[in-house]
């Protein structure tokens, strides 16, 4: 092979050439092709010249499909088309076989294209480079005490950091690398600009909404738009150098795969390829992991010393001829219980009242540390000053709306619907999710019902998640931001009643009001529930076991097996089409069709904040939550990055400087565990009734379980209550009660106290991230200033007087949205 004719086609940081250094002969393009599988970028194309010579086409980044031939559909296609090439769009047609059954347009957005939109929507232009900063606080931990940090993984062509500005074509000279076009943007931007193209095109009637790809795909014109991955996952079998790899491998060998468990999530990378939504998913879900770790380890602890202390229980031989618990249940005998105290003894001591105090307090610093982790991430990508422009309105709004209006906004008619309509509907709406509170509560709390009651929580989720769709639906919601906040508040509001409504009852409500011998409570004609033997908070630790363990076993195994079977189904669908013989070897855009399309981060973090749930709100009856939280999400972290890289068609980059409504649903969660978690102490377990004995009779508790038992004379029975012979509380009962209130109202006063001064001490942005953004404004103005060298003679006067030519946070603002400069 002659080796000097051949052009290595380089995609380290996103290089490539601009021409051919050049020509290759058709013979010599299956070495072109290894070089490519080496070393891809998306799809370069290449023209057969007149005397048999290859030449260089175009990169192409998106890829429109589509398969039908309807001639309404066509006058659309035909129409959309024209109206990309008019914004400037380059693209070429290709055909999937010899029958032009399936059709790809691949697009590119060429550099004129780029630096209007990159103005348009405010893109970060590079003022100067920056110094990597260790953003992972155990490294920083681990390195000032000499530790070797076996979590640390150097991964290569690590994107760089810049102090950056709002792109102005006016002032691109000052920008790094302003004469490099193929270059200077990088491909999740270019993403956004041809996806911003795509989404305002016009294909049919402006007045009727007829506007955007998404609108078109809903209509059956296209079956899907998407960017292009940056060749295959898998590395090549020839040995290379590690920074030769594309950007896909690279996330591939260093974070997807399965022994990559213990290592750092490349963040930058995944920013680079993913876009900064997707990004800030991964690393919230890497920074709860993180979190989990030492709630893990207490209450491990507290677990660990519940066993050690079990030889404590039933050191008595006495035995107690108990009450009934139904009224076809025969009498039980004390004694025979001991197995269930013992166990009940392992969730219900000492340790799990400072345990609950402990994960009250970790879960809201978890939440103030994230924040700070959020805006140094947010300022980290360039997204600390981003703000939605004026969204315009979602394809199902646009053709369902029975009106259009004028948007005293952009003062361009759109459809319209009545607030006061919606508001009804969403009225209406909420009576609907009133009346769909589960009432599905075991009457027999063993394993094998609470498993019955999984499956059926499972299956009602499906069920709610489709409501819950159709009701946002049916509500009109005009922006894309508005549908998803409904709909994320919706399906959490049925989730959590529908995971969480079973512990509640148990905690909460079972055994209550059973009332007692000759006098038992009933509700519609059916005595009350009570208590196993064993007591409600080891039925309540059985609930959360199987509920939560369960519920990740299942998920943890649909996420691995459901989008096999749907990349399968995909692909026997298109050999269907195709014919199981392909004329030709599958190009790239073909490859990623096969694979399944993106579904959101929705199911993601609905599992994370559920799980968030169980290990906060009722963590006083099961402290190894947090453990089994922890092995659950090592395997998510890896489950859901293989299918990102591996199984996923490549999302558009959606920029994002936060987790969105989900925070206010943890913080929401975090102090509603503080109120369970006293009520759960002080009348579900037994400790404040033990503390009560020791303090008025025993220390020792001798006597304590016969002095738990009330006496009915007319069965000659027991049962478990503060009462006399004939019914009555007695005077222990109330001042029990007294206590049990005083500690609800001190545990909450204490610890919300305590979560408000750490909110209070612990700043929101961090001290050096307030330097770097002051640093940053100040190059900001430098480069943007009209009269460089007026600015500089100010800054000097400014200087040596301590006037206001001193440049300072408040002193300089910039606004994306009107892309103009305000020097204050």
């Amino acid at each position: 092979m002659k080796m000097a004719r051949i052009l290595f086609i380089f995609t380290v940081t996103h290089k490539v050439t601009s021409h051919f250094h050049s020509w290759a002969t058709t013979s010599e393009m299956e070495e072109l092709k290894l070089v490519g599988s080496i070393r891809s970028l998306y799809c370069v194309n290449y023209h057969k010249l007149p005397d048999g010579r290859i030449g260089q086409s175009l990169i192409y980044y998106f890829v429109l499909v589509w398969e039908q031939k309807q001639a309404q559909l066509a006058q659309w296609r035909e129409k959309f088309v024209q109206n990309l090439k008019s914004a400037g769009l380059l693209m070429e047609k290709e055909t999937a076989n010899e029958k032009r059954t399936i059709h790809f347009l691949k697009l590119n957005a060429p550099w004129d294209v780029m630096v209007y939109y990159a103005e348009e929507l405010c893109l970060r232009a590079p003022l100067q480079v920056n110094q990597h900063l260790d953003l992972n606080t155990s490294a920083q931990v681990l390195s000032r005490l000499c530790i070797p940090n076996v979590m640390a993984e150097s991964v290569p062509n690590r994107p760089l950091d810049y102090y950056t500005c709002a792109f102005r074509k006016s002032k691109m000279s000052r920008f790094l690398g302003c004469d490099e076009h193929e270059t200077y943007f990088t491909n999740t931007q270019r993403h956004r600009v041809v996806y911003e193209i795509l989404a305002s095109a016009v294909y049919g009637k402006k007045k009727r909404a007829e506007v955007g790809v998404d609108r078109l795909i809903n209509e059956g014109a296209y079956t899907a738009a998407f960017p292009l991955h940056e060749g295959p996952f898998q590395p090549p079998r020839m040995e290379i150098r590690p920074d030769e790899l594309n950007q896909r491998q690279i996330l591939y060998h260093y974070w997807a795969r399965w022994w990559r468990w213990f290592k750092y999530q490349p963040l930058d990378h995944i920013r680079e390829y993913f876009g900064e939504k997707i990004a800030l998913y991964f690393a919230w879900l890497g920074f709860y992991t993180a979190w989990l770790l030492p709630a893990a380890v207490v209450g491990t602890l507290v677990f660990v010393s519940g066993v050690m202390s079990i030889k404590e229980i039933c050191t008595s031989n006495a035995s107690y001829l108990m009450c009934p618990l139904c009224n076809t249940c025969k009498a039980w005998n004390m004694s025979e219980i001991c197995t269930m105290a013992k166990l009940g003894y392992l969730f219900d001591h000492p340790g799990t009242v400072l345990f609950s105090v402990f994960m009250s307090f970790w879960a809201v610093t978890f939440l103030e540390y994230w924040k700070r982790k959020m805006v140094t991430l947010a300022h980290h990508w360039d997204c600390m000053d981003f703000h939605e422009e004026e969204e315009r309105p979602r394809p199902e709004f646009a053709a369902m709306a029975p009106t259009m209006e004028q948007n005293p906004v952009t003062g361009v008619k759109e459809p319209y619907f009545s607030e006061k309509t919606r508001l009804s509907r969403m009225f209406t709406g909420s009576m609907v999710i009133i009346m769909m509170v589960r009432h599905l509560i075991p009457f027999d709390s063993n394993i094998s019902s609470s498993i019955v009651n999984l499956g059926l929580i499972l299956l009602m989720g499906r069920v709610y998640t489709a409501l819950a769709e159709q009701l946002t639906k049916w509500e009109m919601h005009r922006t894309q931001t508005q549908y998803d906040n409904a709909f994320i508040f919706k399906v959490f509001i049925f989730q959590f009643v529908n995971f969480y409504s079973s512990p509640f009852y148990v905690a909460f409500f079972k055994g209550r009001f059973v009332g007692y011998p000759t006098n038992y409570g009933t509700l519609f004609g059916m005595r009350n529930e009570d208590c196993g033997p064993g007591g409600c908070l080891i039925e309540l630790a059985e609930q959360l076991f199987i509920i939560m363990v369960g519920k990740q076993l299942i998920n943890n195994v649909q996420e691995f097996i459901i989008p096999k079977v749907k990349a399968w189904h995909q692909k026997r669908s298109l050999a269907k089409v195709l014919g199981n013989k392909p004329s030709h070897e599958p190009q790239r855009w073909e490859e990623d069709y096969q694979l399944v399309e993106c579904e959101g981060l929705f199911e993601e973090y609905l599992e994370m904040v559920l799980q968030f749930g169980f290990i906060t709100i009722f963590v006083a009856a099961f402290p190894l939550a947090p453990l089994f939280a922890l092995l659950n999400n090592w395997v998510e972290i890896r489950l859901d990055a293989h299918k990102f890289v591996c199984e996923y068609r490549r999302p558009v980059a959606e920029r994002a400087q936060n987790i969105g409504v989900w925070f206010n649903i943890l913080e929401a969660l975090s102090h509603l565990s503080v109120i369970a978690n006293a009520f759960l102490i002080a009348f579900t377990s037994d400790f404040l009734p033990r503390l009560l004995y020791q303090y008025k009779f025993d220390n020792d508790l001798n006597g304590y379980v016969n002095f738990t038992l009330a006496y009915a004379p007319l069965n000659y029975t027991e049962y478990k209550a503060f009462r006399d012979n004939n019914g009555n509380y007695t005077l222990f009962y109330w001042e029990l009660l007294a206590v049990r209130l005083g500690f609800i109202i001190a545990f909450e006063h204490v610890v919300f106290f305590a979560l408000r001064a750490i909110d209070w001490i612990v700043p929101d942005v961090p001290e050096s991230l307030e330097l770097k953004i002051k640093r940053e404004r100040y190059l900001a103005k430098q480069a943007l200033a009209e009269n460089q060298e007026a600015l500089l003679v100010s800054r000097g006067q400014g200087a040596a007087t301590g006037t206001p030519g001193t440049s300072s946070p408040g002193q300089y603002s910039y606004c994306c949205q009107s892309q103009k400069y305000l020097h204050l």
